[in-house]
């Protein structure tokens, strides 16, 4: 089955929808208040990263054919192992409890008498509505293209396009003078904020949904449906990059509203501005609905990855697991669960990049598979030794992690990853391995 330039787009959406969530509406703003007049040299930097890396996931996982068969490249254990942790992080663990406790914190919380915003039980009567409706969405995977595709996306793209029309209309004010790395620095700086958002853990996580639902549409050749994949990234990429550009813009011209300690209130400053009483509403609608999208493509995403991995428990009952336990994790334990996902991601990001990249490498590299374990075990070693380094020995080791460039900026993991780059070949090149004498199948 052929897919038509109208399908495509639809896709685009629906992964975009998946992409954006209110992390990334809070990003792109403070950016641009910080970068001031070098905005848009930061902006790009931010768009190497947050938009590039996600993109670059989606296109290995489709060239591999799938997230396990690209994690099989490494090692069986490796393929068991490395999804669970990223599905458990970026799912239950973290993002899914985080975006209902966001959505209703920006969409309903700034409507609420004073006595409800603080009463538990608000958040807990919002969430179980919140991530009822997730589940029942979530119960129809087949239907996310038109879900995503046409209606949510859509919305959310009108609601922030008229916020930027608006602001030509009627100009917010200066840029101001940048601050800090982005007076010096600022494509760097923008490349290591784009790199914070961590999405290119969701690209990989994602990857499930785009060819199931590409297979429920029709599509079962793999070659076809690798393109149709890319397509999509691609198309989910342009989207990411006007919205960032748009919203980075926002936060640069609102530095005459006052400064701000985050880009919520950045949004919520320029929202006023511009709406006056009615903006707190227009930006609860578009924090509620990227949140709501969010939510449904973890959700989505993780019940058919666990129900891969435990077939015992179907797909369905594994999306009212994790929306009970998104629930409960949102009302009772969000902070504790901050706690400990917040150096899981930071520990298996690393891994996820070099994963990424290798992928995107195969061909010149599948002569050698010694290079993939090497890689991936050199940088698993040190993500381990600094996540120790961070969470249990407040920075003790950093005196001597700093010897690695770029250790101070979180990209110490780059000199490892090349190491093993080197001696992955290296070995490869003395033992004579190549795909002509070792089964290895891609």
């Amino acid at each position: 089955m052929n897919f038509s330039a109208k399908q495509i787009v639809f896709i685009s959406f629906m992964l975009f929808s998946m992409f954006f969530g209110a992390g990334n509406l809070i990003f792109p703003p403070f950016l641009g208040q910080s970068a001031g007049t070098h905005l848009w040299t930061a902006l790009a930097g931010f768009i190497v990263s947050a938009v590039g890396l996600p993109i670059l996931g989606v296109i290995a996982v489709a060239k591999a054919g799938s997230f396990n068969e690209l994690n099989q490249r490494v090692h069986p254990f490796f393929a068991f192992i490395f999804p669970f942790l990223i599905y458990i992080a970026i799912g239950p663990g973290l993002a899914i409890p985080r975006a209902g406790s966001l959505a209703f914190e920006m969409g309903l919380a700034p409507f609420l008498p004073g006595h409800l915003v603080g009463n538990p039980v608000s958040l807990l009567v919002y969430s179980i509505i919140f991530f009822g409706l997730v589940a029942w969405l979530c119960m129809f995977p087949s239907k996310l293209i038109d879900l995503f595709g046409k209606l949510l996306t859509p919305i959310l793209l009108a609601l922030i396009t008229i916020i930027f029309i608006k602001s030509l209309i009627d100009p917010i004010g200066t840029f101001a003078v940048p601050k800090g790395n982005y007076e010096t620095n600022p494509v760097f700086q923008g490349v290591l904020d784009g790199y914070l958002t961590m999405d290119a853990l969701a690209a990989l996580a994602f990857g499930i949904v785009i060819s199931n639902t590409l297979k429920a549409q029709g599509v079962h050749d793999n070659k076809k449906r690798s393109l149709y994949m890319m397509y999509a990234g691609l198309g989910a990429g342009v989207l990411l990059t006007v919205i960032y550009l748009i919203l980075g813009y926002l936060g640069a011209a609102s530095s005459s509203l006052g400064q701000t300690e985050n880009g919520a209130q950045i949004l919520s400053n320029v929202m006023t501005h511009l709406f006056g009483q009615s903006g707190t509403f227009i930006l609860g609608l578009v924090f509620t609905i990227a949140c709501f999208c969010v939510s449904i493509g973890l959700v989505t995403s993780c019940s058919q990855f666990f129900a891969n991995a435990i077939p015992k428990i179907d797909y369905k009952k594994w999306v009212i697991i994790l929306s009970v336990l998104s629930t409960a994790i949102a009302n009772l334990g969000l902070t504790q669960i901050l706690r400990i996902s917040v150096p899981i991601l930071g520990m298996i990001y690393p891994l996820a990049i070099a994963i990424i990249f290798l992928g995107l490498i195969d061909d010149f590299i599948k002569r050698y598979p010694q290079i993939y374990i090497y890689v991936v075990s050199f940088v698993a070693v040190f993500s381990i030794i600094d996540t120790i380094n961070k969470t249990f020995l407040a920075n003790k080791w950093s005196g001597v992690l700093d010897i690695l460039p770029f250790y101070m900026e979180g990209l110490g993991w780059i000199v490892p990853a090349l190491i093993g780059l080197i001696v992955g070949y290296l070995i490869g090149t003395i033992s004579g391995t190549s795909s002509e004498n070792k089964n290895h199948s891609r």
